[in-house]
């Protein structure tokens, strides 16, 4: 143990320029000073105190990936982070999220060398202690350190879009008066991209950055769309805005994996984002239908909505309440497939009822009876965003797949 105390004193967290493994220079000398120690001792005796000698080995290298652990950035404060477990935000700088990579990297040379080491010490041992040499529950401490340092990382990089996000919900949507360039909280989030992604690739194994990549899709494309109704009233410039903003971002994300050079595996998370982002899209698309289709077209494009949503929508559109009743009605007419309680819009009328939800009703005359119409005149309402500013995205997005050498360059600064 005091070995190992030393070692960590001495280690500087960084690598060596030219160093091809990108793992830490302690675990190296952790397990030069075992493989020295087991050395000594088969040349002296293979019985008890081979094997006491192996049990101490355990000790150590679980001592070990305890150390990795503590290293990792900590986020959260307080009772709420101790009760709950949940650990908030993680600010990482670019040092941080290089050490969580060199960690992660380290962690999975011990879990391979344990189990070497293991297979040596069995092969040495007397026959009566092999059966008892097992590095199981060590490599499952390095396991988790693998784990956790990936999910620290995934916490940093969604710490670095809170900014942006709150920035998203700060733009007025509501009095913009023509559709121009992307918004500035785009760039905001191509910038981190950008700078965090190829160090990334550059650091991690494709199975360990394909990890990374998965957690991460399945928490932006669902946190950018709740966070478009935390914003507030949006007009039809608004979101065909939007609409460019999140076709942007969409691109941004589909282009992670080129960006961090390993493309290998990666159409399980393009199709997630795909997916996720196109929820985004169907949205925006549903806040420019008509306010006479509007419960066609979000149930249409938006199937597995809820009530609430639903309502939300509507104040994002600049219904006022008591505009919202007739609209909920025709919602709960069309049948959404949820079966919930009816959303009744306020009333200044106090013991304000709730009406049940309508199954499979018939459709108004005046609704649009095809869903394919439906979907129909959606895409046209995505077509109706592209506008001037909307051409030019087109524009840059195909210039920026000729270009090699970093797309988003072109993309955002041109």
């Amino acid at each position: 143990m005091d070995s190992l105390e030393k070692e960590m004193l001495e280690e500087t967290w960084e690598i060596e320029e030219g160093s091809q493994t990108n793992i830490l220079s302690s675990s190296i000398k952790v397990f030069v000073i075992i493989r020295r120690s087991l050395k000594r001792c088969s040349a002296l005796t293979r019985n008890q105190t081979l094997f006491n000698l192996f049990k101490a080995f355990q000790k150590v290298l679980i001592a070990y990936a305890t150390k990795l652990f503590a290293r990792l950035p900590k986020g959260g404060t307080g009772i709420v982070a101790a009760a709950t477990g949940i650990e908030g935000q993680i600010k990482t700088s670019d040092k941080d999220e290089r050490v969580i990579c060199y960690i992660v990297n380290t962690a999975e040379y011990c879990h391979k060398t344990c189990g070497e080491l293991a297979d040596n010490v069995s092969k040495l041992i007397d026959a009566q202690f092999a059966d008892r040499v097992d590095m199981s529950e060590v490599q499952d401490e390095f396991s988790a350190v693998i784990t956790k340092s990936l999910i620290t990382l995934v916490h940093g990089i969604e710490t670095k879009f809170d900014s942006e996000m709150a920035a998203m919900t700060r733009v007025p949507w509501s009095t913009l008066e023509s559709v121009g360039d992307q918004s500035d909280y785009v760039n905001g989030i191509n910038l981190i991209l950008t700078s965090s992604i190829p160090v990334l690739g550059s650091l991690l194994s494709p199975i360990y950055f394909q990890f990374f990549l998965d957690k991460l899709a399945s928490s932006l494309g669902p946190r950018f769309y709740h966070n478009i109704f935390k914003c507030k009233q949006i007009s039809e410039t608004g979101a065909q805005q939007m609409l460019l903003d999140t076709q942007a971002v969409k691109t941004i994300l589909l282009e992670i994996p080129s960006l961090g050079k390993q493309t290998a595996g990666a159409a399980s998370y393009s199709k997630f984002v795909s997916r996720e982002m196109s929820k985004a899209e169907a949205l925006l698309k549903v806040i420019l239908s008509p306010i006479d289709s509007v419960a066609d077209t979000y149930c249409a494009l938006l199937p597995e909505g809820t009530l609430t949503e639903f309502q939300r929508l509507l104040e994002l559109k600049g219904l006022k309440k008591a505009d919202q009743q007739s609209i909920l009605d025709d919602f709960n007419k069309r049948g959404s497939g949820i079966s919930q309680p009816t959303i009744m819009a306020p009333s200044s009328a106090p013991n304000t009822s709730i009406a049940p939800v309508i199954t499979n009703a018939a459709a108004s005359p005046g609704a649009i009876t095809s869903r394919e119409d439906v979907l129909t005149r959606a895409a046209a309402l995505g077509r109706g965003a592209a506008t001037t500013g909307f051409k030019r995205f087109l524009a840059l997005t195909e210039a920026a797949k000729d270009r090699k050498d970093g797309p988003f360059r072109k993309l955002f600064n041109g």
